[in-house]
């Protein structure tokens, strides 16, 4: 009760009691008081405290209707998330759900970077967030992923007032004496250099949202001995399935990704013609990544799918074919070729050629210099 005029109350206490007595209370006299009252902590089917807090849109609903239906109005004056963002539960793991999540206006605008792994869904962002060297738009949702030491930034425009998802961190201690530790590498969607987030289906989202659910119950339960092992479990289960939609793209984008390679070939080709490799030596997968505006790991996924090569693989490949191209059509020497084509020593050009083909650069030429005679 807040005065003469003004009655406050909030549907958890009793739960759901004092919202009927003010029904009672202002019965045939509504328009003389401003009621005001609060949800957040959800109340189940059966009227009774859950004791999880829950701000997501669907329950904002389900709470407002129930909570109009028991103070006997058709309007509340002032409806209040009543929500007290708990603080964390272990110094080296947090989950979040973000619907009803106040965003700090300090991070807008401004650059931060998490020392933790990160693994977060994202929907209704009204603006870019921006990972690494890359923008993403999070209006239809997406999932993105990465490892400690990722700078992030937003717009001072952008607009969290209708985020949802999640966001799950912890810190590499956190997992350090679990066999996850030895393998978190070898997921390559969590590359330090982020270029790329992970679109969702509504049936892969479905999954996600349940297995951070679960997360989220053993966060909040009470630690005993197991809850570690049992909360890694669920974070590696997370990431296996992430790593299935992760490779999922390669499969469902293949027109797009047949014009990154597309892309990457022209862009080797430049490379070579432009007479960068004698500037820069042999291209890396670094510079291309880069002009690809494509994370490392992300292209190298990529070529793996559709031409069973990584992206260093690659790169040999088309200099191998550069260098047959040279020793079939020119006079040049074995070390001129290899000074052409980015070798600061000639002996690893014709290492690598000899690895590549089972002959070494003069056998090459030498046995094409036959075929040639002989037809």
């Amino acid at each position: 009760m807040y005065g003469n005029d003004k009655i406050g109350g909030m549907n958890n206490y009793g739960p759901l009691e004092i919202e009927r007595l003010v029904a009672k209370a202002i019965k045939g006299n509504r328009n003389s008081y401003i009621i005001a009252t609060k949800f957040g902590y959800e109340i189940d089917e059966n009227d009774q405290l859950t004791w999880q807090i829950n701000g997501r849109p669907e329950y904002i609903k389900k709470a407002i209707e129930r909570s109009l239906k028991n103070l006997g109005t058709d309007y509340i004056d002032l409806y209040y998330l009543h929500r007290l963002d708990p603080k964390p539960q272990h110094p080296l793991v947090s989950i979040t759900e973000l619907a009803g999540s106040k965003v700090d206006s300090f991070l807008l605008g401004n650059k931060f970077v998490y020392d933790f792994y990160m693994i977060s869904i994202k929907k209704n962002i009204k603006g870019t967030i921006r990972y690494g060297r890359q923008n993403y738009d999070f209006s239809e949702g997406m999932m993105a992923l990465s490892s400690p030491k990722q700078v992030f930034s937003s717009d001072e425009t952008t607009d969290f007032s209708e985020l949802s998802g999640w966001f799950l961190i912890f810190h590499a201690d956190f997992i350090r004496n679990y066999d996850l530790a030895k393998r978190i590498k070898s997921y390559g969607f969590l590359s330090c250099d982020v270029h790329e987030a992970l679109h969702l289906s509504e049936k892969e989202e479905a999954v996600i949202d349940s297995i951070m659910k679960n997360i989220q119950h053993e966060y909040l339960s009470p630690i005993d001995k197991f809850s570690q092992d049992v909360m890694i479990s669920h974070i590696e289960l997370l990431l296996n399935y992430s790593n299935r939609f992760y490779n999922r793209q390669f499969i469902t984008r293949k027109h797009s990704n047949d014009d990154l390679l597309i892309r990457l070939e022209s862009l080797l080709n430049e490379y070579f013609d432009t007479n960068k490799i004698q500037q820069l030596g042999l291209p890396t997968v670094k510079y291309l990544s880069f002009r690809l505006n494509v994370s490392p790991n992300y292209l190298s996924d990529m070529l793996k799918t559709i031409t069973g090569q990584n992206t260093q693989q690659h790169i040999h490949s088309w200099i191998i074919e550069r260098a047959k191209e040279k020793l079939s059509t020119t006079s040049l020497s074995v070390n001129e070729i290899a000074i052409q084509l980015g070798f600061e020593y000639p002996q690893y050009f014709s290492r690598l050629f000899k690895i590549k083909t089972n002959l070494s650069p003069i056998q090459f030429r030498n046995s094409f210099n036959e075929s040639s005679q002989s037809t």
